[in-house]
């Protein structure tokens, strides 16, 4: 599935949509795109949209960071970039199996990835403007791309 973004409140817009269709729900959620593509805007305005009442900014320098949605469930967000080329378990088995986890640069760990994931990859335009492409590789996130359907 793709869709274009052509403003701040179009970002807004689909991560609030996004996060309705995730609510109750355990997930893991990759996002995709070169530096300043709005991988973290997007995270912010999505845990927001969860209920999330702590201010989300990126976790590059800590790896992850850990939230609580408003349904009391976490909300991770682990930025992988600093981790190409390590080939350790990180442990992020946890994270993958409670609550919604968001992964910046997710190719960087893929071998420790879950195999039911909603992949976002945002692809910078001119301005504000960006393709967003969303791809589905199991029964949970097939169900939220089937609720963005709609």
């Amino acid at each position: 599935m793709k869709k274009a973004i052509h403003s701040l409140e179009e970002t807004k817009e689909f991560a609030q949509d996004v996060a309705k269709a995730c609510k109750s729900l355990q997930l893991v959620i990759t996002l995709d795109g070169d530096l300043g593509a709005g991988k973290t805007t997007w995270t912010q305005f999505f845990a927001k949209e969860l209920g999330v009442k702590e201010v989300v900014n990126s976790p590059t320098f800590t790896i992850m960071k850990s939230y609580t949605q408003g349904n009391g469930e976490p909300l991770y967000h682990i930025d992988a970039y600093r981790l190409e080329g390590i080939h350790q378990d990180l442990g992020f088995e946890d994270c993958f199996d409670e609550g919604i986890c968001v992964v910046e640069w997710a190719d960087f760990i893929k071998d420790q990835l879950p195999e039911d994931i909603l992949s976002i990859s945002i692809a910078e335009g001119m301005d504000e403007n960006r393709t967003v492409t969303i791809e589905a590789s199991g029964p949970k996130s097939q169900s939220v791309m089937e609720a963005l359907d709609d």
